[in-house]
């Protein structure tokens, strides 16, 4: 849990991210006196949302909202929805969540305003506005937000680009002292550079430790930087 802790805060901050630009986005409504007016009269008859043993002043302006947002409407092709998880205040009491509250019933019909409950409510209205559209679109921003690497998947890329350099650069060392270009290593590191050798052979496959050409090689040591910048260390730290 607390490698994945990290990645699961990180992933619901761009989720809150991205719902906080749809607001701003959005036509703000200002409450006036009306909707003031009309939540007192259903305070006053006991009318849903108002009709429990509750403070609901808050969903009685958000319905009285929508109920000027309907009478604002001027074109006949227009199609508005008031959706929402709250069914006690909104729902038909003891029934289908799905309807609305008799109370509510006339600001709804299925031709110009329509009562939306919770995701699949909201999913299902969309889907019959747009169509295919809608789902094409959800598909796509399905697909643009991938699964994040794990803690522990991001520690063993690292080991195994670690290891694949280290396993070349002491190959490009074992060179470098045939060619008098280095001091030879003792006997006793060298004894561990080969054990070190075999471990990496068995774990990876002698066909995946090089030697690669100059641009595969760049790119191996660009995903160990990488790697390590995502673990907490500066960029282009390549140390092996």
């Amino acid at each position: 849990m607390a490698y994945h802790v990290p990645l699961v805060s990180s992933s619901s901050l761009q989720n809150f991210a991205e719902i906080a630009d749809l607001l701003r986005s959005g036509a703000r409504l200002e409450v006036t006196g009306a909707e003031h007016r009309r939540v007192v009269e259903r305070g006053l008859s006991k009318s849903a949302p108002l009709h429990r043993n509750k403070n609901s002043v808050a969903d009685a302006l958000l319905i009285e909202l929508y109920h000027s947002q309907l009478a604002a409407v001027t074109d006949d092709s227009d199609l508005l929805g008031f959706a929402t998880c709250n069914f006690e205040d909104f729902s038909e009491p003891n029934g289908d969540r799905r309807r609305p509250h008799s109370d509510l019933a006339p600001l709804f019909n299925p031709a110009a305003s329509r009562y939306i409950y919770d995701v699949d409510g909201l999913e299902n209205a969309l889907a019959d506005w747009f169509g295919a559209d809608f789902h094409e679109i959800a598909d796509e921003a399905d697909t643009l937000h991938e699964e994040p690497r794990t803690l522990v998947e991001i520690l063993g890329a690292e080991k195994e680009y670690f290891d694949k350099i280290w396993y070349v650069r002491s190959s490009i060392l074992d060179e470098k002292i045939e060619r008098g270009e280095s001091k030879p290593i003792g006997r006793d590191l060298e004894d561990q550079r080969n054990a070190a050798r075999g471990a990496i052979e068995d774990r990876y496959g002698r066909e995946n430790l090089g030697p690669w050409d100059d641009w595969t090689w760049g790119f191996v040591h660009g995903k160990l930087s990488a790697l390590r910048w995502v673990l907490g260390s500066e960029w282009d730290f390549l140390d092996t």
